[in-house]
């Protein structure tokens, strides 16, 4: 069986009326590897949550075919699997969290998964280790931060132990800090645990960790590759995207003829660099 994610083809449309139809994607090719951190990036309405949403079949394409390891999207007889091995975390957490108790929402999952006891309690500890969380396991959510609650949405999938993790603007509802908290916790399971990241965002800011930046326009892909690389294509700037702040520094610095190495990926990161050349 194949690893990774393949979309071959796909053609996503909606039925506005009885006789009128929306094209959300058009003709979609995409492979996503193991490992990987990819970043989805768009303005609103560019087909981003419509293609997250086949990742894990909650939507089928209209036209081709989704893959999750080889396994089609379209069979609903694989969507147990696809949804065991693809974790969604959405923009609203509140939509996410159905339990009274943080500890009950981790264990939701690996409690329709018939596992052990044992195995189900030592998922919750992980989950509940890797976000932070142990000392708001018997809090209820709605009772948490906004940052609090995604992070206990991301502990109720990641107790799952999805292969791919997608989240879609899960940083759009969080002020600075817990948005800078929620990213770095993403980075880490991707370096750390292995998981692949598929992050969503209109907001380039947030993609910068990413290994490899995907950005959408009306339903197709216009430009793909290295972050840093695509933010340096006059296109972008067409679709109303700004570069992040980190690559404005590093332009101005290259314009005055003070090279940047390509792995730098934060401000801090930068600043480290600068001392150190200086």
């Amino acid at each position: 069986m194949s690893e990774g994610i393949e979309v071959i083809n796909v053609t996503k449309q909606y039925n506005v009326f009885a006789m009128e139809k929306i094209e959300a994607l058009k003709d979609i090719n995409l492979s996503i590897s193991k490992g990987e951190y990819v970043g989805l990036l768009g303005m609103n309405g560019s087909g981003k949550s419509t293609l997250a949403r086949l990742f894990n079949g909650l939507l089928k394409p209209t036209k081709g075919r989704v893959y999750i390891n080889g396994i089609d999207t379209a069979d609903p007889v694989n969507l147990p699997e696809v949804r065991r091995l693809v974790g969604m975390v959405f923009q609203n957490p509140d939509n996410q969290l159905v339990c009274p108790i943080v500890e009950e929402e981790i264990a939701f999952g690996p409690e329709n998964m018939e596992l052990p006891l044992e195995e189900i309690r030592r998922r919750v500890d992980w989950a509940l280790q890797v976000c932070g969380l142990e000392g708001k396991r018997h809090h209820a959510p709605h009772l948490l931060s906004g940052g609090q609650k995604q992070m206990a949405a991301l502990s109720s999938v990641l107790a799952m132990l999805p292969e791919y993790l997608v989240l879609d603007e899960p940083t759009s509802m969080l002020d600075p800090q817990s948005r800078r908290a929620l990213l770095d916790q993403i980075y880490k399971l991707n370096k750390q645990e292995g998981i692949t990241i598929i992050l969503i965002s209109h907001n380039p800011e947030d993609l910068l960790q990413a290994d490899r930046l995907i950005v959408l326009d009306q339903g197709s892909i216009c430009l793909e590759g290295v972050p840093r690389k695509v933010h340096a294509n006059a296109k972008i700037k067409e679709l109303g995207l700004d570069a992040p702040s980190l690559y404005q520094l590093i332009d101005h610095l290259e314009s005055n003829k003070f090279p940047v190495p390509e792995s730098i990926k934060s401000i801090p990161e930068l600043v480290e660099h600068i001392c150190l050349e200086l």
